[in-house]
């Protein structure tokens, strides 16, 4: 069943019915929406894609840290009752940051990234324990996935392989072209050499180029996406909240980017596999992040 497409904000005083609020980068993590939409048919959701300050994954922490906040906040602005964070690298590098914002400026919106479930799921999908890891720069350099599969298994051996540019590759409708088949070859090469038998698909971007990547990879290799693993925590929260939205029909959906919209319509469609309708475009407040 496919969500409808609004124009309008919430304004119910009953925090059931307020948004979900979900960011990213751009339009990759509208790979992420895709699986909320069809996991939370009732809920309304908000995206907003940075696409005047993409791509994320070779930026610092601490502008990664800054970018969060002032997202945060307009959804904040928008009523949104959870927020997640669509974006390796930002969830990465900016994950604590945000929530520690979150509970002292807010009255304590949870805040959900795209690491921790897939760490979880590659952990409970390898039958050898070696995990590959195919993520930007600034997700590999944070050690975020490391720890978050250390965390849950300490015996498991993570292999982390950057692929700097291959995200804007994607974005910009080039992932068929020989450039980006030889980019995802040299990624996938130190993996297969290390024979490993899980991947995690680091970037929200890379589901697109799943079929490339089966392929250059075996057929007998797990892929981990955090779509569907990070659905099933936004709909754990809501219901430890009672924040689950009590309506029985589809929910809304609505956008809000940082760049030209047409842009992001023409691109945003390829990635939601949905209609978007109308895009607002946004000014961000500049906002100090919290240490």
């Amino acid at each position: 069943m496919m969500a409808r497409v609004s124009s309008a904000p919430s304004s119910s005083p009953d925090p059931r019915e307020r948004p979900i609020g979900v960011f990213d980068s751009g339009v990759g993590g509208l790979t992420v929406l895709h699986e909320l939409l069809v996991q939370l048919p009732h809920e309304d959701f908000l995206y907003l894609g940075d696409t005047a300050r993409f791509p994320y994954g070779e930026r610092s922490p601490e502008q990664l840290a800054q970018f969060s906040a002032e997202i945060a906040e307009e959804l904040l602005r928008r009523r949104t009752k959870l927020l997640v964070v669509a974006c390796n690298s930002a969830t990465a590098a900016a994950l604590p940051s945000l929530r520690r914002r979150m509970l002292e400026t807010t009255l304590g919106v949870d805040v959900l990234g795209v690491v921790r479930p897939e760490a979880s799921q590659a952990v409970a999908s390898t039958r050898t324990g070696r995990i590959g890891l195919l993520a930007t720069p600034t997700t590999v350099q944070s050690g975020a996935y490391e720890q978050a599969v250390h965390a849950i298994d300490a015996h498991v051996t993570l292999y982390a392989v950057a692929c700097p540019g291959l995200a804007a590759i994607i974005q910009a409708g080039e992932q068929f072209d020989q450039r980006a088949v030889q980019a995802v070859r040299e990624a996938c090469e130190p993996l297969r050499e290390a024979d490993v038998d899980t991947v995690i698909l680091g970037c929200t971007h890379y589901p697109l180029i799943r079929p490339m990547l089966q392929r250059m990879l075996g057929p007998q290799v797990e892929l981990i996406s955090s779509g569907a693993a990070l659905a099933r925590q936004v709909e754990h929260a809501l219901s430890t909240r009672s924040l689950g939205n009590p309506r029985k029909g589809e929910g809304d959906y609505r956008f809000l980017c940082t760049g030209d919209t047409q842009t992001f319509t023409d691109l945003g469609t390829r990635f939601l596999q949905m209609p978007l309708g109308d895009v607002e475009r946004v000014q961000l407040a500049a906002v100090e992040a919290v240490a």
